[in-house]
């Protein structure tokens, strides 16, 4: 391009790019970039200008060229496919007319923070240090699908509206990123979407706002975070799916807010956590699903828990805070595929690892009723029959009281009316108590029982000892 078909404003730019002097051409610092189409030739630049100083740009000896723009207007498309740029490029507060076409390219750095563009093509894209989105208002959707960041991207505040229907707004998936996904306060108006992507650091997505009503608003299957994925305080209208994700640190969506009525609103079955935080917000408005999921440390607040959940297969290692039974046992009674062994066992053995053996049998007891409810008719009785006389074996001091008053029963009944003898020169002296006692144990004889016989009620009476007996026993032994 020759330098005599630029305009005064990309004069300077140009004359500026080989000693990488910033030039400014912001009224002031908190103009509204969103005018920026309305902007004069004083500060327009052509992205022909801009393309030819990244490319092929003047330098000068003992200087370090670099592109440091803020406050202009970009007109025309930025097209930079597949081209390789060796200088560091500051696009900030500046406003663009067209989508910039950086697939395939490879770039140094890339800052284009606070700017206003109708969309981002940068597919494939590789970054030797950070990108920065920081505060920018994209109308359109940003494509940086199978990118390659090797350190951090900033998208802190950034504000994107999908304006094409069944494209998501972010495209994220296949990613990898070195350091850091930093996007704090992001607003997205359309699906994130995150799946397959890796990330070296952590995932910042505190005070987020998401949304895509009816509809997967973040898709991270198979994301895989080394450090920590921070969701406090998100506000996500639609549903998150994290399966088959994993995250080596804190999975955190404490004070939380997702909201996907009728449907899930947490998607993270068969997914790998080190620790999941659901806890000081609002309950999920939508079902939490964690089957097959592999948590070594859940900390879940029973108040943020929905009315719907899918736990079956869900293995974690602790449950925090410590709360009683009863105020867990709920939890497992909304899974919407009903009984769910699995779910009791795995909080059996949460309370059993912190020593509480007394809560554990709670557990295994409502998994017992729990179970009744599944069971025929006669299965239900039995189940009755067994709760209320010893509570499934988990109450077995309930059995020496009902051993205990049909001993007393017994003792007076038969007391009042000695059976007689069926060998009187053979039999031992008849003894109330351990005749009762010789009825309803099974194992114990006293030598009683085989020396006499009752009649009429009586023998009614000894025959529902004996099975009163045997249905103890064996519960309480079971």
């Amino acid at each position: 391009m020759e330098i005599n078909n630029l305009t005064p404003a990309e004069l300077r730019v140009w004359r500026a790019f080989p000693r990488g002097e910033a030039v400014d051409f912001r009224a002031a610092e908190d103009e509204d970039v969103a005018d920026g189409a309305d902007w004069g030739a004083e500060r327009t630049v052509r992205a022909t200008v801009l393309r030819a100083l990244m490319l092929n740009g003047p330098q000068e000896d003992g200087e370090i060229p670099a592109l440091k723009l803020a406050g202009a207007r970009i007109t025309g498309v930025l097209a930079l496919q597949y081209g390789t740029v060796d200088h560091a490029i500051r696009l900030s507060q500046c406003h663009f007319d067209d989508v910039p076409l950086l697939y395939g390219c490879r770039l140094r750095q890339l800052n284009l923070s606070g700017s206003v563009l109708p969309g981002l093509t940068a597919a494939t894209m590789r970054v030797e240090a950070v990108l920065r989105l920081t505060d920018c208002r994209v109308n359109g959707p940003v494509r940086l699908g199978g990118a390659q960041i090797a350190g951090a991207l900033f998208m802190d505040r950034a504000e994107i509206v999908a304006d094409q229907a069944g494209e998501p707004a972010l495209q994220l998936n296949h990613m990898t990123i070195g350091d850091d996904l930093w996007a704090p306060g992001l607003r997205a108006h359309g699906e994130v979407r995150l799946n397959g992507a890796t990330v070296a650091g952590s995932v910042n997505l505190n005070d987020a706002r998401l949304s895509h009503p009816g509809d997967i608003v973040l898709d991270a299957q198979t994301l895989v975070v080394e450090g920590d994925f921070h969701l406090r305080r998100v506000h996500t209208f639609g549903w998150i799916g994290l399966r088959g994700a994993r995250v080596a640190g804190r999975l955190d969506l404490s004070y939380a807010h997702l909201s996907n009525p009728g449907d899930a609103a947490l998607r993270a079955s068969s997914s790998t956590i080190g620790e999941l935080w659901v806890r000081k917000g609002p309950p999920m408005e939508g079902t939490l699903t964690l089957r097959r999921a592999q948590i070594d440390e859940l900390f879940l607040e029973p108040e943020s828990v929905p009315e719907e959940v899918q736990f079956n297969g869900l293995v974690y290692t602790s449950l925090t805070p410590q709360e009683p039974p009863a105020r867990r046992l709920p939890m497992l009674e909304r899974d919407r595929e009903g009984y769910v062994p699995h779910a009791y066992e795995q909080l059996t053995a949460a309370y059993r690892r912190i020593g509480d053996d007394h809560a554990a049998r709670l557990v295994q007891l409502a998994k017992q009723r729990r179970r009744r409810a599944t069971l025929p008719w006669y299965g239900r009785l039995w189940g009755h029959v067994q709760d209320s006389a010893v509570g499934y074996g988990f109450h077995p001091l309930r059995a020496g009281v009902w051993l205990v008053s049909l001993l007393a029963v017994g003792s007076v009944a038969f007391a009042l009316h000695h059976p007689p003898p069926l060998k009187a020169d053979e039999a031992p002296h008849f003894d109330p108590v351990f005749y009762t006692l010789d009825l309803l144990l099974p194992v114990i004889s006293f030598g009683q029982e085989g020396a006499f016989a009752p009649r009429g009620w009586y023998q009614s009476l000894s025959y529902a000892l004996v099975i009163a007996g045997w249905i103890l026993a064996t519960t309480v032994f079971a």
